[in-house]
C-alpha cells in the first residue's frame, strides 16, 4: 500500500494484505472507532438477544456508567446500528434494538468477545511478564557497556 499526499493510506491493490478498498481508510477508521470501542462492543452484543430498555442494558453491561451508556447508544443510533423506540406511557419507556445493519455486526462482535474470553489467561500471563520486565530491566550489554 502506498501513501497519498497527506501521508495517509492511498487506494491499494485490493489483492494485497491490509489493502482498504477505494482509499476509504479515514472513513473506515471513523466507523471502527465507533463500533470497536469496548462499550459499543458490549452494547451490540447485549442487544443481539433482542430489544432492551435502558435500565436493563445498564445492569447487563458491567462497569458502564449511565452517562457512558447514553453517549454510546446515541452514537450507535446516529450510525444506524441501533434504533430507539419511545413509548408514550408514564413513566416513559424507551427500548433499544439492533437495526438490520446492526445485526450484521453480531458475528464479528461475538467472535471478538469469545476470543478475549478464550485468551484471558494468556493475556494475564503476558501482562505479568511484561510488567516484571518493566520493573526489573535487564542490564545493558554489548561492546563498551
Amino acid at each position: 500500500m502506498t501513501a497519498n499526499r497527506t501521508g495517509g493510506p492511498a487506494a491499494a491493490d485490493p489483492g494485497q494484505p491490509g489493502a482498504l478498498p477505494g482509499g476509504s481508510g479515514c472513513r473506515v477508521r471513523e466507523v471502527l472507532e465507533r463500533v470497536g470501542d469496548k462499550w459499543s462492543l458490549f452494547v451490540i452484543f447485549r442487544l443481539g438477544g433482542g430489544p432492551q430498555r435502558f435500565t436493563a442494558l445498564l445492569r447487563s453491561v458491567d462497569g458502564i456508567s449511565q452517562r457512558m451508556l447514553t453517549v454510546t447508544l446515541r452514537g450507535l443510533e446516529r450510525d444506524g446500528i441501533v434504533s430507539r423506540t419511545m413509548y408514550p406511557v408514564m413513566p416513559p419507556r424507551v427500548d433499544y434494538e439492533l437495526t438490520k445493519m446492526g445485526h450484521t455486526l453480531l458475528d464479528a462482535v461475538g467472535a471478538l468477545i469469545a476470543w478475549a474470553d478464550t485468551h484471558l489467561h494468556e493475556i494475564d500471563t503476558a501482562r505479568a511478564a511484561y510488567d516484571a520486565r518493566a520493573l526489573n530491566p535487564a542490564p545493558a550489554s554489548g561492546p563498551g557497556r
